[in-house]
């Protein structure tokens, strides 16, 4: 374990694993179009089920997919044509399998970031 992870708080390490993280989605996404509207232009990390409301899911790479930000941002996800695409993009059991963590996470809302999880994270998107 990293010493200079062993003094940050969760939320410390939340916010150092989301820089990593959305950095580690536009880099695997740049050569690629907007997820939802199709557009080749600068990209942000969005997330298909929102990273806020659907803790578990904000660092999985299948929820998580280059978008511009007039689509991220102004049209909130733009989320019937994200789906439309996403299920091209990672295939239909992939996304049931997402819809599947995304249903049991909103029954029983008992996900919590751990630092043990963040930290093993941070080393992977390093």
């Amino acid at each position: 374990m990293n010493k200079r992870m062993n003094n940050k708080n969760t939320k410390q390490l939340k916010d150092k694993l989301v820089k990593l993280f959305h950095k580690f989605i536009r880099e695997r996404d740049k050569d690629k179009p907007c997820i939802s509207c199709g557009q080749y232009t600068t990209l942000q990390a969005g997330h298909f089920y929102s990273g806020g409301h659907y803790s578990a899911l904000r660092f999985d790479e299948d929820n998580v997919h280059g978008q511009c930000l007039r689509c991220n941002y102004f049209l909130s996800g733009n989320l019937n044509n994200y789906r439309i695409n996403l299920e091209k993009k990672i295939g239909t059991e992939r996304l049931k399998q997402l819809d599947m963590k995304a249903s049991i996470y909103i029954r029983t809302r008992t996900f919590k970031w751990d630092r043990f999880s963040l930290i093993e994270k941070i080393e992977k998107y390093k």
